[in-house]
């Protein structure tokens, strides 16, 4: 049958049933998406907390501390805490030193998400937060866990009203105090509140000279002090982490640790009293944190006084990787900076949990029951008995969490822990710090295993219901919009059989089956949902499976042309959605997509629409002008200067899209042709254009007030808010004709961006709605060139329509416009411009 022609595709309207069979495949579309992203929070939201263990105190000879004094300077970054400033002279002195002198030092690898409250809990609490906090903004406790403070016999905490409460506000031998959120101006220099911390404090202790209880209570030992200094992060945010603003702030988080220190000693004076300083989370450079990125999840740590080692003085040696990573996939023992200056001192990284063990112990409390953090022993100045007893304690710790969670009989693990027993007794205390190391190795390994043990079976149920979505959507396709249903009808291919009701029968007993399974699992019932919908989509294939089976046949019998033609849109469809792919490991592939775009649209335009030379050289220099933006910065340097630039290139752009309506020739014609160019769409276009230029005026003013401190006035901001309100709105008030509605829905949006943008992203914002509306004319030039080559085809074109031309059969061509819509719908989160995406 090689010979044998292709179909003739026939004008194609959809019918009334096809219409509501779509409504209804809306409705499923959004029930499915809405149940299956729950299942986000069931494989990588679940909690890791279990109740039900008994604390385990390490056998100590005595305790290294009788207090500790924990200082968090909250979104302090790695880098900026240990570099020199532009004099050469390091920011923090009296830390820097403590890490010469007295303590120990290194880095703390947080893990995603960085935020506030994730990074206290891990600090604290030694895990790795209940991720079902996020449902709260990781401000509320959806599930108790034990931490540090609950352990100690009392903890004193000032700071911020966000974090505080959530360790103090449920222990009853706390006292603890915070500051109004309206201190937390975004508009000034935030390093007061760390002052606020330590004020408080200070006229705490002075109290204490007046009541007897208070100073007996900070006279017994177990006494944990807690300080969160939250300035870096206020003005990280404000101010971006590379001002003058925030990087005064490290000088003063470092004066109030001085302070704190000497406040300490003079106070007790019994050198009983261990210090560690650290951060929750950094900061990137654009002020934002939340991300794995080495900027969020590197942070200084340094701790000194009781209990904690001297400084270790190493020649520095180029170490080979051994394999270990930290929770930011960072690798061990990684090179210091040379500009740190450190290289000489012992550097002991650790994961940001470890260093609630290391807070515990110091204090002889035991771990908290839920930590997952290692105890670092070489931040700790103990005898070779007591270092093996406080790991030995902190693997039981661990080992609780993973025979809880197991429910297996502890008949096999209570051996090892004898053998190790025995190993101690004998001073045997190398092998037995050894196989307590390896013990708790594999619980953590273990506590992984049963955290991640619906991983796979979630994952599998997810992936084949949007397979199934997939299949159902190309079905509905090949049904309503392509010549197969008529061709298969023609030739008595489709034998419509009384199956279906077979079919659903099977799927229901499947989905009862299943059901009986999760039941007995004690599976949450969220899981019968992933499974149910799962299901009934590849049920509903399986009812088509004979429509499936014709159309196979039907597409082995084409000619051989067809065929290739098919494999090749196939290939180039899946190395498109490679491409893609790609792209968010490598973003700048796209500059080479753009460049290829570019040459390709405008040959296309040039030969097809010779009249139109403009339009071919307007597609060119749109698609190069936008390749650019994948070399630049993923970090978006900020200059306002660049904003107000864009407005006025938007406006230029507008008057460049207007001129084109008086253009005569035939193909633009066919662009305006549903434009009355009444004297509404002139007011229109006015009104869009003096929004833009309003909103670049407003972005000069909201950055003269930042820059010198002062709070955007309520009028600028009422302002801001209505221009980018109605500028949006206004687009649905456009002409219907094809450039027309291009042009308002570009001026709509762009007082909006214009608003939100800091640099270069408002150049983008024109650069990529160049792109689209070129490839809208590319498509209309398709459109057109089919018109104008098709004589015998009606030419109804209605008046007040965007296209007139009738609906037809999908074509295998039409491939193209799905995947140009997918790989320019993707572009702007390659670019890091997520909020791209509405203009979509």
């Amino acid at each position: 049958m090689a010979g044998r022609p292709r179909p003739q595709l026939q004008p194609h309207s959809p019918s009334a049933s096809t219409r509501r069979r779509e409504r209804w495949l809306v409705v499923l579309g959004v029930a499915l998406h809405a149940v299956y992203m729950l299942s986000i929070f069931d494989i990588y939201f679940k909690s890791p907390i279990v109740h039900g263990m008994d604390p385990v105190p390490p056998r100590l000879s005595t305790a290294p501390a009788k207090r500790l004094v924990l200082l968090v300077a909250d979104g302090l970054r790695a880098d900026k805490f240990f570099e020199p400033d532009e004099r050469g002279r390091y920011r923090a002195t009296f830390l820097r030193g403590v890490i010469e002198e007295k303590g120990r030092w290194g880095v703390s690898h947080a893990r995603p998400p960085t935020e506030s409250r994730p990074g206290h809990v891990s600090l604290i609490a030694g895990f790795y937060e209940d991720p079902s906090a996020v449902t709260k903004g990781w401000k509320a406790n959806p599930v108790e866990f034990d931490s540090v403070f609950n352990q100690s016999r009392h903890t004193i905490s000032f700071g911020s009203p966000d974090i505080v409460p959530i360790f103090c506000s449920n222990v009853p031998h706390s006292t603890w105090g915070t500051y109004p959120h309206e201190y937390e101006d975004f508009a000034t220099d935030a390093s007061f509140l760390d002052h606020w911390s330590f004020d408080q404090f200070q006229g705490l202790l002075n109290r204490s000279f007046d009541d007897i209880k208070l100073r007996q209570l900070l006279l017994q030992d177990k006494l944990v002090i807690f300080l969160h200094l939250l300035g870096c992060d206020t003005n990280g945010h404000a101010h971006r982490p590379y001002s003058s603003i925030y990087l005064n702030n490290v000088k003063v988080v470092d004066q109030i640790a001085e302070s704190m220190y000497n406040l300490m000693e003079n106070y007790f004076n019994d050198n009983q009293t261990a210090y560690v300083f650290t951060a929750d989370h950094g900061m990137s450079d654009k002020g934002s944190h939340g991300d794995g990125h080495p900027s969020n999840t590197d942070t200084p740590l340094v701790a000194w006084g009781a209990g904690i080692r001297s400084p270790k003085f190493l020649a520095y040696t180029e170490k080979q990787d051994d394999g270990f990573r930290f929770v930011d996939d960072h690798k061990h023992d990684t090179p210091t900076p040379q500009d740190w200056a450190l290289e000489g001192f012992e550097r002991v990284d650790v994961n940001q949990a470890d260093i609630a063990p290391l807070m515990a112990t110091l204090v002889g409390l035991p771990c908290p029951m839920n930590s997952v953090g290692s105890l670092p022993t070489h931040y700790l100045k103990l005898s070779k008995a007591d270092e093996v007893e406080a790991v030995l304690a902190n693997t039981k710790q661990i080992l609780n969490q993973f025979l809880r969670k197991s429910r297996i009989l502890p008949e096999q693990v209570l051996l090892l822990l004898s053998q190790i027993e025995d190993l101690i007794s004998e001073r045997d205390y190398e092998t037995a710090m050894k196989h307590s190391e390896e013990l708790r190795r594999m619980a953590l390994a273990g506590l992984h295993y049963f955290q991640t043990y619906d991983w796979f079976m979630l994952m599998t149920t997810i992936t084949l219901g949007y397979i199934g979505w997939m299949v159902n959507l190309i079905l509905h396709v090949l049904q309503s919009y392509t010549s197969f249903p008529a061709i298969l009808q023609k030739k008595a291919q489709l034998h419509p059989k009384n199956t279906s009701m077979k079919v659903y029968i099977g799927g229901c007993f499947f989905m009862g089956l299943s059901s009986i399974i999760l039941l007995l699992e004690k599976s949450p019932l969220l899981y019968h949902a992933y499974v149910f919908m799962t299901i009934f989509l590849w049920t509903r294939i399986v009812q088509n499976f004979e429509f499936l089976k014709a159309v196979w046949r039907e597409l082995s019998n084409m000619p051989f042309k067809y065929t290739l033609n098919l494999l090749i849109s196939s290939a180039v469809a899946l190395f498109v959605l490679e491409f893609l792919v790609m792209s968010f490991f490598d973003r700048k592939i796209y500059t080479w997509c753009f460049l290829a775009l570019g040459i390709l649209g405008s040959t296309y335009l040039a030969l097809f629409i010779q009249a139109s030379p403009a339009l071919a050289t307007y597609t060119w220099l749109a698609c190069w002008f936008l390749s650019v933006f994948t070399l630049m910065p993923a970090e978006i340097p900020e200059n306002n200067n660049l904003v107000i630039l864009s407005g006025a290139l938007i406006i230029l752009i507008a008057v460049a899209s207007r001129w084109t309506n008086s253009n005569s020739t035939s193909f633009w014609l066919y662009l305006t042709r549903a434009n009355k160019r009444d004297s509404q769409s002139s007011k229109l276009y006015f009104v869009q254009v003096i929004l833009v230029a309003i909103s670049s005026i407003m972005v000069w003013l909201s950055t003269s007030h930042r820059s010198q401190n002062r709070e955007l006035h309520s009028l600028h901001q009422l302002i801001n808010w209505s221009v980018a309100g109605v500028a949006m709105v206004l687009p649905l008030f456009s002409p219907p004709s094809v450039l027309s509605r291009l042009t308002s829905i570009f001026l709509g949006f762009a007082p909006p961006f214009l608003l939100l943008s800091i640099g270069y992203e408002a150049v983008f914002y024109s650069a990529f709605a160049t792109v689209l509306i070129g490839w809208i004319f590319v498509e209309s030039a398709n459109l057109y060139c089919s018109e104008e080559s098709g004589s015998a085809r009606r030419r109804s074109v209605v008046d007040g329509s965007v296209f007139g031309y009738e609906e037809r059969h999908l074509q295998l061509s039409d491939l193209r416009i799905p995947l140009l819509f997918v790989s320019l719908w993707s572009f702007p989160l390659s670019c890091g411009l997520q909020y791209m995406i509405p203009i979509l």
